[in-house]
């Protein structure tokens, strides 16, 4: 009988590619998920890692093990919901991953909403990147996860994860100058202006480069922040322009122009494959749902704000 340990590690193998990631990951020693990777191999009976070097790479045979791996994975994410679902009452904790933005304007809401009406359930709040997110989950470090992504750069989620839409946001180019319509002539109008992104590696990051780049230019950047409170203080100081997403852009400093571009953000909430309708995941959910229901409504098409 294979040891459904020993596979949860040949699966974050697949994912992470080395041995040294997954240990970290799951707080092992590379030496102890070598000897627990070659124990499954002699399970199995057959090889499952081809080994070059410092190098591992799956075998077809351990290819096709992952595969029935997250399948397995997913039952038994099903079944613990089933057993919680038998319980009176919500109780334990919910690790909950949330990018910026979304902690701000619907996040703390829910936790506060949670804390009044649910007193024997627990949320814990980590700020986490939407890139990191599935090696998270997959690696049982969060429950669920607030994660987006735009039009130019689309969700790689992979295996395990599941997903339900939340929220759909516009972008805005955020400037010190009036500007007309919704198409992208606007954005190729700042094709010589200073601009502010994200840090390498974002998703925001990926979206400004490949909007600017499908208006034929590489942008000048200027500053790289992932703040987007600093990112309108910047652009209202004159220090350059930024594409802004709606929850971004809830405290605009005077004379910040929003131009709405015809890019979208979509929020989703992730769950591990199977676990979303266990009790304390589902409300967390609905609260997130109704926090996310409660946001104003977006501005006109251009907009000179004066708040702040």
């Amino acid at each position: 009988m294979l040891d459904i340990r020993k596979l949860r590690l040949l699966r974050e193998l697949a994912h992470r590619g080395t041995i040294a990631s997954v240990a970290e990951a799951l707080s092992y020693t590379p030496s102890a998920v070598s000897q627990q990777l070659a124990a499954l191999e002699r399970e199995a009976g057959r090889p499952l890692l081809t080994r070059t070097g410092r190098r591992v790479s799956l075998t077809p045979a351990g290819t096709m093990l992952v595969e029935h791996t997250e399948v397995v994975l997913a039952d038994l994410e099903r079944a613990e919901a089933a057993l919680s679902a038998s319980e009176k009452g919500l109780s334990g904790s919910v690790r909950l991953g949330a990018f910026p933005t979304a902690l701000r304007t619907i996040v703390l809401p829910a936790m506060l909403e949670i804390g009044r009406a649910e007193k024997g359930l627990e949320l814990t709040v980590t700020e986490v990147d939407p890139a990191a997110v599935p090696d998270l989950l997959r690696g049982g470090r969060l429950d669920i996860a607030l994660v987006h992504e735009y039009d130019n750069v689309p969700s790689t989620m992979g295996p395990g994860i599941e997903t339900e839409p939340i929220l759909d946001e516009v972008v805005y180019l955020a400037s010190t100058e009036p500007a007309e319509g919704v198409d992208m002539t606007v954005v190729r109008r700042h094709a010589g202006s200073r601009w502010i992104v994200g840090n390498t590696g974002t998703l925001c990051h990926t979206m400004a480069v490949r909007t600017c780049q499908s208006q034929g230019f590489e942008p000048h950047i200027a500053h790289r922040v992932d703040d987007f409170a600093t990112v309108l203080r910047l652009v209202a100081a004159g220090d350059g322009v930024a594409l802004v997403p709606q929850l971004g852009a809830t405290d605009v400093p005077e004379g910040v122009v929003l131009t709405t571009l015809p890019i979208h953000r979509r929020t989703r909430i992730a769950y591990r494959l199977g676990s979303r309708f266990r009790p304390p995941f589902a409300a967390v959910s609905d609260e997130l749902h109704r926090a996310a229901r409660s946001l104003p409504q977006r501005p006109s098409t251009t907009d000179r704000s004066h708040i702040g």
